[in-house]
């Protein structure tokens, strides 16, 4: 049978002698092996009971084992199913793309639902990201973004007004494929990331609890000519995203 069925596990084992504790080991071993792709999404594990006996160890260590990988967006647990590989998560390097151009790539099927599109007067801090007068008429976009049909962001941009024509598919298409569709040349960014637990009105979109973490990013995008062209403020959610750096030591 496939490893789909949930038959088949890499091989795993466990020093007993080690001051490691048991379900850390096998949870380490099962962590690699989706990284890998030994266990591939969707994968299906069994339950605990038949991951005890096949493994040789206790249900406790076993429950422990899978609770810790579930915290961290790896497997979860699904009624009358067994325990199951989630869907891949989303790594990101640090580069001027967008969201959508970056999960398309990846195979993750994006799709966007619009939350909001309309102009607005820009508030203190979004009229100094894009260097416009505070109060000046911005163009405000919010929007849900899902990779396989789960939530994976809730994206929040200001741009300055009249950048993309009215109508523009913010649904079907990313936005920097929009700006680029209207002659923006995007050029560099100033960008910060973080973390913080999500409150319930910011969970819900994302189909997390209140308290998830989430990972946060604040952007700000300019043109060739050096004009402010966008700022955005994004949540993701920890379990299915991560940023990656890369780090050179300086001469």
């Amino acid at each position: 049978m496939s490893k789909q069925s949930g038959s088949v596990l890499p091989p795993l084992s466990v020093d007993r002698t080690s001051p490691v504790p048991l379900y850390y080991q096998l949870a380490r071993q099962l962590e690699s092996a989706v990284e890998d792709g030994t266990l591939p999404p969707g994968t299906l594990l069994g339950n605990e009971i038949d991951l005890a006996t096949r493994l040789g160890l206790s249900r406790p260590t076993v429950r422990q084992a899978i609770r810790t990988l579930v915290d961290k967006g790896l497997l979860v647990r699904r009624r009358g199913v067994g325990t199951q590989v989630v869907p891949g998560g989303v790594r990101r390097g640090l580069e001027l793309t967008s969201l959508y151009d970056d999960l398309d790539a990846a195979g993750q099927r994006p799709a966007t639902r619009v939350l909001a599109d309309r102009l607005e007067p820009a508030d203190g801090p979004v009229a100094a990201a894009l260097g416009v007068p505070e109060g000046s008429e911005v163009h405000y976009l919010e929007r849900l973004r899902t990779a396989r049909g789960e939530p994976v962001a809730h994206l929040r941009n200001h741009l300055p007004p009249g950048l993309l024509p009215p109508g523009a598919d913010l649904a079907g298409t990313g936005l920097y494929r929009l700006l680029r569709a209207a002659s923006v040349t995007l050029h560099s960014a100033r960008q910060s990331v973080g973390a913080r637990a999500a409150t319930a009105a910011e969970a819900a979109p994302l189909d997390e609890r209140a308290g998830a973490p989430l990972l946060t990013m604040e952007r700000v995008s300019y043109d060739d000519k050096g004009r402010a062209v966008e700022y955005g403020s994004h949540l993701y959610r920890a379990a299915r995203y991560s940023f990656e750096f890369r780090l050179m030591v300086r001469p």
